[in-house]
């Protein structure tokens, strides 16, 4: 059974308390910091680029050339008609039975707008044809920035552009604005060994995950196969123990 530690994300720390827990693998949904718990095993762990390691590789090139006519646009975190049609497009072709099949235009605008601390929206574009008016969007991304690197949220693309690797191109992209801001990491969410639609995870080169309570180079994938079992799961009141929260009086020194 799915389990997850969660916390509030409210208040004048809100910002320092997402930077601090996103250290330790913690993760944003609106309001809410949640990191994966589960009773029966410890799969989905949390995955970083650093930037500064990080080479593309020879695939990966052809991906950053493939795209490199779409237009990037970041904005303040507000909803769009636009993002909804590509949003709902993209769960229906690729997510139709995920946990946010059902979302509307309202839940939607939430998730992207809902938050405490300092967000954008990136957004790439395609450019129109001559008898096309309008923004075409490709593929948008819900980011926020911490302290030490940019976290990609969500995001989705148009599923008639498979063949366009949208998904890997964000990430991509992702990579070389963490570079211009000087930031050392690129924040990816969960990866989950052996699974086949986050394997896409592990082959950028510089990934670090989140094991027993630090970051390390995933090395080989499969190595990792074992958090699938029971008893790779450490008590939860352990895991609780092993938090570090910042300091309240910091921010009024």
């Amino acid at each position: 059974m799915e389990r997850k530690l969660f916390t509030a994300l409210q208040g004048e720390h809100a910002q320092r308390l997402n930077d601090t827990l996103s250290k330790q693998g913690f993760r944003r949904s609106q309001n809410v910091l949640y990191r994966p718990s589960c009773a029966e095993c410890s799969a989905c762990i949390s995955a970083r680029i650093r930037v500064d390691d990080f080479a593309p590789s020879r695939t990966q090139r052809r991906v950053m050339r493939r795209n490199a006519h779409l237009a990037r646009h970041a904005t303040s975190p507000w909803a769009t008609e636009d993002q909804y049609a590509l949003f709902r497009s993209y769960l229906d072709r690729r997510h139709a039975d995920g946990g946010m099949a059902d979302m509307d235009i309202f839940e939607f605008a939430a998730m992207i707008e809902e938050t405490p601390i300092r967000s954008r929206i990136i957004e790439y574009a395609r450019p129109n044809g001559p008898q096309e008016n309008g923004r075409r969007l490709a593929a948008v991304c819900l980011t926020d920035l911490l302290d030490d690197g940019l976290s990609m949220v969500y995001s989705f693309y148009d599923p008639d552009l498979m063949d366009a690797s949208l998904g890997t191109y964000v990430v991509l992209d992702h990579i070389a604005i963490a570079r211009e801001a000087g930031l050392p990491y690129v924040y990816l969410g969960y990866w989950v060994p052996g699974s086949r639609k986050m394997g896409y995870k592990a082959k950028f080169n510089a990934l670090e995950i989140y094991k027993g309570g630090q970051w390390q180079s995933i090395g080989d994938p499969a190595d990792h196969k074992a958090e699938l079992h029971p008893l790779s799961v450490d008590p939860i009141a352990e895991q609780v123990a092993r938090i570090t929260l910042p300091d309240s009086r910091a921010g009024r020194e």
